[in-house]
């Protein structure tokens, strides 16, 4: 599956997508079960994940790469979501308490310049919390759902990742255990796989991986001073497919100078 904004939704939308986020966010809780006062990003692919954050957090808002396109977002609310370059955030130093990144490293190709933004970005003592397909998981092998697209990791790897761009690992999970069948007898088993693959740490069965880092500060020199950062639009309802022309009618966010 393409990671691009038409392929994500629809995919969200059907019964298996349902389970999916259902599953993820349950995982998320454990690592920030009180988002009291926070202010949280999602990057990336992360709408599907941000709902119940709303309820507690200060602020959530989320921004999807221009590679992959934007729709409005919450439904039925004001439009919380915008579109930029994932390699030079419009938004200011230090604005946020808890970045999530999901659907966004794997497909990147500049994924050490992501994360140094996601620094620049994050406040003292910050977390990013990373969602990324599972390097010896059966989801990465099959591209009928996002996390069969783009580059794969161990959490190995992500770990020696965070810390290249200064970043203090702290904890990590796994997620997805049972399989990416769209069969509906099969799902009505999946929180029971769920709870049997967590229960005795399957990671190689997992279909996601998840790890925690928290923000060095006393890591420098991530930005030069005086780098302009391009305008980013905000667009209406409709879906925008990536390459699609700017929107007539769309307007700046704060920070995006």
């Amino acid at each position: 599956m393409e990671g691009d904004v038409v392929d994500l939704k629809r995919f969200y939308d059907s019964r298996l997508g349902l389970i999916v986020a259902h599953t993820l966010r349950r995982e998320l809780r454990r690592f920030w079960p009180n988002m009291a006062g926070q202010r949280m990003l999602g990057l990336g692919y992360a709408v599907p994940f941000l709902r119940p954050f709303r309820d507690e957090a200060e602020r959530v808002v989320a921004l999807m790469p221009a590679r992959q396109g934007v729709h409005h977002w919450p439904a039925g609310d004001a439009n919380a979501v915008a579109l930029g370059d994932d390699t030079e955030l419009p938004l200011p130093d230090a604005m946020f308490d808890r970045v999530l990144l999901v659907h966004a490293l794997e497909t990147s190709e500049e994924m050490r310049p992501m994360l140094r933004e996601i620094w620049r970005v994050l406040a003292p003592e910050g977390r990013l919390l990373i969602v990324a397909p599972n390097r010896r998981g059966v989801w990465s092998r099959l591209e009928r759902t996002p996390f069969g697209a783009g580059q794969p990791f161990s959490p190995g790897q992500l770990e020696r990742l965070l810390r290249e761009a200064m970043f203090s690992p702290t904890q990590s999970s796994a997620a997805l255990y049972f399989p990416p069948t769209r069969w509906n007898v099969a799902l009505r088993f999946a929180r029971t796989i769920e709870n049997f693959g967590a229960r005795i740490k399957a990671t190689a069965l997992a279909g996601a991986v998840l790890v925690e880092a928290s923000k060095q500060v006393y890591a420098v020199g991530v930005r030069a001073q005086g780098r302009k950062r391009r305008p980013v639009t905000v667009p209406a309802i409709r879906v925008v497919q990536p390459g699609a022309a700017r929107m007539p009618g769309s307007a700046r966010i704060p920070g995006g100078d």
